[in-house]
């Protein structure tokens, strides 16, 4: 497959080719004058090719933000080529941190200068992503550096509360947290929904070779904090580097799955490469999705399998459904299905139980589909059609398999008929989810990927950049134009 990638040295879009050997994708590129670069691309042939079938093109926003002028990824901001608005929103509060990683996109120690946008900015960044078309953002997240490190962030979520978003979320080590249960009861009482917590493993040997520090007593503390101040969902955040904490990944599903009052899911993130790194020291490290997969499944004793998992494009048929059902435009998925997966997962005796055991998915999207495009807002309305609907969703559902502890039957018809938040919350508060995404870098950025990203930095000259391109092209252009020297900024403030 041909695609267009950049030069991991003069950043420049290149030629390059995904092709199959050993039963592996690999991308190949060559620069004119900085040479051949290799990388794995997916590490499992045939679940590339499964998931390539649930591939979506989305039309984009109405109202793009750029211009088409230099050409994809150039002119990101969004511009009228970009296929998928924005599912996910960013935007980085501070370039400040308390800690000092060396797998992080950002520190403003290490840049020299302070990016901390105002209060009026950020105000400005949720403006544009509320007015996108034709569907607006309705999730964000607050991170940085380490968003915590602003003393007016309950002010900044109360101001995203008021601007409507319904999933309010902040990227954190947690090191605050940790500190303060009134602060963690502030953050609720601003109204955020989720924190995303940096969490590697279950042993110190993983922090201190990602972090430097032994920091698993401070997320531990973090999670008990939230629990005690009434925030009741957090997303743990492994970044995966290949024999460092690759091994752990089972033993932080279970401990997810042991505190499902409060820990909603993980989302692991193999590691994404900033800066130079050289081709011994990539394949040593490189990780991708399906090796996330096997280890899962050797992990959890194959209870859960790489057959459980589904891109994330795959729930578009939910929105089309949706969409005719409300007669108005929906957020759609329809990001790249070799960006990331998804499963849920039930806890059933002591057991891992994915829904995937007891609901015919395929079938069902198949089915929502066909609905959605044989009907339109009217008819699908009309009571003996929903009745009809109704009767046909329960099909997908094999009752004996699934878990006996909640009506999945009743569950999965709310949250496509009616729809309402309560309702998908409540299936959110029987389930953990299983979540992986592999961001891109300079080695392995293939542009076909990128415009079809969802997840997207707002910044403050008016622009929703993807988060690839934002990383490895944008962030140090966007953070210059709109900070203030390390030294200025400290003297400044006293």
């Amino acid at each position: 497959m041909q695609t267009k990638s950049l030069c991991p040295e003069c950043k420049k879009v290149i030629d390059a080719t995904v092709y199959e050997e050993n039963g592996h994708l690999l991308l190949k590129k060559t620069c004119p004058k900085h040479g051949r670069f290799k990388d794995i691309y997916w590490s499992d042939a045939v679940l590339y090719k499964k998931f390539a079938q649930f591939r979506h093109d989305g039309t984009g926003v109405d109202n793009p933000m750029t211009r088409r002028d230099k050409g994809c990824p150039y002119d990101c901001g969004l511009c009228p080529e970009h296929k998928t608005t924005t599912v996910l929103s960013l935007i980085d509060v501070t370039n400040r941190c308390n800690q000092w990683c060396p797998v992080c996109f950002a520190n403003a120690a290490t840049a020299g200068y302070v990016y901390e946008p105002s209060t009026e900015q950020i105000r400005g960044m949720m403006q544009l992503l509320t007015r996108e078309m034709p569907v607006r953002n309705w999730a964000i997240q607050f991170s940085g550096g380490e968003p915590t490190m602003r003393d007016d962030l309950p002010a900044i979520i109360r101001m995203a509360h008021d601007f409507g978003f319904i999933q309010i979320q902040i990227a954190t080590n947690g090191i605050h947290l940790a500190k303060s249960v009134e602060y963690c009861r502030e953050l609720v009482e601003a109204g955020l929904h989720t924190v995303y917590l940096q969490f590697d493993g279950m042993t110190p040997e993983p922090y201190h070779h990602i972090r430097g520090f032994n920091a698993l007593p401070t997320k531990m503390r973090a999670i008990e904090n939230c629990r005690k101040g009434g925030l009741k969902s957090i997303t743990l955040v492994p970044t995966l580097i290949r024999g460092v904490n690759d091994g752990q990944i089972g033993d932080i599903i279970r401990f997810a799955s042991h505190n499902l009052d409060v820990v909603k899911g993980v989302n692991m993130q193999p590691v994404s490469f900033a800066g130079r790194i050289d081709q011994e020291d990539r394949e040593k490290w490189r990780f991708t999705i399906p090796d996330v997969f096997r280890c899962i499944e050797e992990q959890t004793d194959y209870e859960i399998t790489r057959d459980d998992f589904y891109p994330v494009p795959c729930v578009v048929p939910i929105s089309d459904f949706g969409e005719v059902k409300k007669g108005e435009p929906q957020v759609k998925f329809t990001m790249h299905p070799h960006c990331g997966a998804g499963t849920y997962v039930y806890m059933e005796d002591g057991k891992y139980l994915p829904i995937m055991r007891f609901i015919d998915v395929e079938g069902l999207f198949e089915y929502l589909s066909e609905v959605a495009s044989t009907h339109d807002h009217k008819t699908i309305n009309r009571l003996h059609v929903t009745a009809a609907i109704i009767a046909h969703l329960t099909q997908f559902i094999d009752t004996e398999k699934a878990p006996k502890s909640v009506d999945v039957k009743k569950l999965l018809i709310h949250a496509l008929i009616k729809g309402t938040e309560d309702v998908i919350k409540q299936f959110h508060r029987k389930t953990m989810f299983l979540g992986v995404m592999h961001f891109q870098d300079l080695y392995n950025i293939d542009l076909k990927r990128l415009e079809r990203c969802g997840i997207h930095y707002a910044t403050p000259d008016g622009r929703a950049i993807p988060f690839c391109s934002y990383n490895s092209l944008h962030r140090e252009e966007v953070e210059r134009k709109f900070s203030v020297p390390l030294e200025e900024w400290e003297r400044s403030r006293g």
